[in-house]
């Protein structure tokens, strides 16, 4: 099966040659990324392979599941050897503890739920990295992520994955028109990802049945809570468990092992009707718990917009628009209110549970596949 096409020009949509066009490839030693370098470099492109180190390689190295690791550096050099293209590692271990640890430790010590990924793509990859690109005089640089780019009437527009099972629009959001018009995204079209394994398999890299990773890259087998207690010692800090009547329930060790709409693992059995944590109150290092019924929001405020609409975010009074506030959930109409060019209020057809701060509110269009950006919940409902 052949990759995107969404121009009349080469298959990258730029006026010349395949051999005359750079292309750096982010390699992060997954199978999406290899199939995409490799399929270039068979088309002809100048490809530059690029792999980030992140974080302590020693560390890595011991650890598998992470899309960074020390054994991932090396299935990407791999891949490049293997299909003749020059691949380069980056030590971005400082730029990606300021820009995205630090970040995701304060959030969850002051209660939030971040999404660090999104970060990473924000801040790193898609900023520090494009950047790299283009001092490699790169004409443009292409992920393995799964998120159409589209040529629009005003310039490149971005549209959810073909394959929904695999869609990762939720957590690119925040890329600007500026960065879109210089992204590529060539498994965004496929229909599922055995299609990406069989293209692997067909250009016989090593990594065809290479598992997806599925954690966090710095957060081994999903536990927060002792990265947090590791990167800020004292975090664990025990306190209350409040029923949002006053009761106190319980002892809890640290709201940093709670998130909102939790329900296992509190602790505080006997009781006749399930609770769940709705609030957590970092102050008082209390965390809050209340029926089911407690959960549903309804208006949710955002900030930190990044529009990707033809007109101005606000030039309208309101927005009608689906949003999606967890990336597992389906998006749900809403209606979008802006407040400011960057801030806004959401208001819900139909009321959520768990909306929780530190999570990301993504804007799609309620009929069609096209992705209008979106912002962050910055405070609980």
């Amino acid at each position: 099966m052949a990759l995107d096409t969404d121009a009349p020009l080469n298959s990258l949509g730029l006026p010349k040659p395949p051999a005359e066009t750079r292309v750096v490839v982010a390699m992060s030693g997954g199978v999406d990324s290899s199939v995409v370098a490799a399929h270039l470099a068979a088309e002809g492109y100048d490809v530059i392979g690029v792999t980030l180190q992140l974080y302590d390689h020693g560390a890595a190295l011991a650890k598998k599941g992470a899309c960074c690791a020390g054994i991932d550096i090396h299935d990407a050099r791999r891949v490049a050897e293997e299909r003749g293209f020059p691949h380069y590692v980056l030590d971005y271990e400082n730029i990606f503890k300021d820009a995205v640890i630090d970040e995701f430790a304060d959030s969850y010590l002051a209660g939030a739920t971040p999404v660090p990924c999104i970060r990473c793509n924000e801040r790193v990859k898609f900023k520090d990295l494009l950047e790299t690109a283009k001092d490699l005089e790169a004409d443009c640089m292409a992920t393995g992520h799964y998120i159409q780019r589209k040529m629009g009437p005003n310039g490149p527009e971005l549209h959810s994955a073909a394959d929904p099972n695999r869609d990762q629009s939720y957590f690119l959001f925040s890329t600007t028109p500026e960065q879109l018009a210089f992204l590529r995204f060539p498994l965004g079209h496929l229909p599922s990802k055995d299609a990406t394994r069989a293209l692997a398999a067909d250009y016989g890299l090593a990594v065809a049945d290479k598992p997806d990773s599925q954690d966090i890259c710095f957060v081994p087998n999903g536990d927060y809570a002792s990265v947090i207690e590791k990167l800020r010692p004292g975090a664990a800090d025990p306190g209350e468990i409040v029923h949002a009547d006053g009761r106190v329930l319980g002892t809890h060790e640290g709201v940093i092992h709670y998130t909102i709409g939790q329900r296992r693992g509190l602790g505080i059995g006997g009781l006749s009707d399930p609770l769940y944590v709705v609030r957590l109150d970092v102050d008082k290092k209390q965390v809050v718990v209340g029926p089911k019924e407690m959960l549903a929001t309804r208006v949710i405020p955002v900030r930190e917009i990044n529009w990707l609409g033809d007109e101005p975010f606000d030039s309208r009074p309101e927005w009608t628009l689906s949003v999606k506030v967890r990336s597992t959930r389906p998006p749900r109409e809403a209606i979008v209110r802006p407040t400011s060019p960057t801030t806004a209020e959401v208001e819900l057809l139909t009321p959520e549970e768990g909306v929780s701060p530190g999570q990301a509110c993504v804007f799609y269009e309620t009929e069609g596949t096209r992705i209008f950006g979106g912002g962050w919940i910055w405070r609980g409902a």
